[in-house]
């Protein structure tokens, strides 16, 4: 066996390893593996690759975007933590992968005022109780008031659906399950969907299509046409900007950011900082109120 092949089994176990006891999902584990063939391209053994092999990605790699480059580089450091850890290496040659800088782009974000304009043209459209209107109702009202993603959303089996507890069971990225709060107004909004809602489909949300569910791209478009009905402009709203908005709005109101990480879903809190940005006058409000240092000037 050569030491490309050798590197090939390698990086084989690395990506079981990802889908084993991280739950990636496929696209993550294909892009893991294109980021992992396109260094073998390059290095030939990359299990046994060293410092200077690695600093020669820089400019092989040169006319990749910074995006890509950071993507390919993260891919690699994992890959080398886990030979570490499985002691198939006594070192640790990352520090020579190239360092790309990039700045990760905030989300959009809808205002508190631009939800309630929202959710009030959405509540006045269902007053009738058209399954169309009350259907995009609760849409909106899990996708705001409990931050599911898109594909979370609309593939809800009924079973989910909560019969005492007020929680929904939720199967995220790489299958992994959650449970995650519904709101008062939300078992409401279910409520009127579910005496208006038809048919036998397993989903809470079935559609005629292929799909057997009510599709992203579907679900997308019904967004867009409410937003322009309440006045919101129709580019700035989509099923993430209102999870975004779930999770600035909750942490603005002083969630804790674990405790927003479960409730998103995210696999590293990292990720879930993102929702941070708050604005700098709240932080510096905060610190003066809240840490303990705040009124020892006072009581001199």
């Amino acid at each position: 066996m050569t030491a490309a092949t050798a590197s090939d089994d390698l990086a084989e176990r690395f990506l079981s390893m990802l889908a084993a006891e991280r739950g990636a999902a496929a696209n993550t584990l294909a892009a893991y593996r294109r980021d992992l063939e396109a260094a073998r391209q390059v290095l030939g053994d990359v299990a046994g690759a060293d410092v200077q092999a690695l600093e020669g990605l820089g400019s092989a790699w040169s006319s990749l975007a910074a995006s890509s480059l950071a993507r390919r580089c993260s891919a690699l450091r994992q890959f080398y933590g886990f030979l570490i850890d499985e002691g198939l290496r006594a070192d640790d040659p990352s520090g020579g992968l190239p360092r790309p800088r990039t700045l990760r782009p905030l989300p959009r974000l809808l205002s508190h005022d631009e939800v309630g304009r929202f959710l009030a043209c959405a509540d006045e459209e269902a007053a009738g109780e058209r399954p169309e209107a009350v259907r995009l109702l609760v849409l909106l009202e899990l996708l705001y008031g409990s931050g599911l993603r898109a594909t979370e959303l609309v593939s809800l089996p009924l079973a989910s659906v909560p019969r005492d507890a007020p929680f929904l069971h939720v199967t995220g990225k790489g299958g992994q399950q959650r449970m995650v709060p519904v709101s008062t107004r939300s078992r409401a909004a279910l409520s009127r969907w579910l005496a208006l809602r038809k048919g036998t489909s397993r989903f809470l949300f079935p559609s005629s299509g292929a799909s057997g569910h009510l599709t992203r791209v579907r679900l997308f478009q019904l967004l867009r046409e409410l937003a322009a009905r309440a006045d919101i402009d129709p580019t700035r709203v989509s099923p993430h900007v209102l999870r975004h908005a779930f999770a600035t709005h909750l942490l603005e109101g002083g969630a804790d950011l674990r405790v927003l990480q479960m409730l998103l879903g995210h696999a590293d809190v990292a990720t879930t900082q993102i929702y941070t940005h708050v604005d700098g006058a709240r932080l510096v409000a905060l610190v003066n109120s809240r840490h303990p240092l705040a009124g020892a000037q006072k009581a001199l």
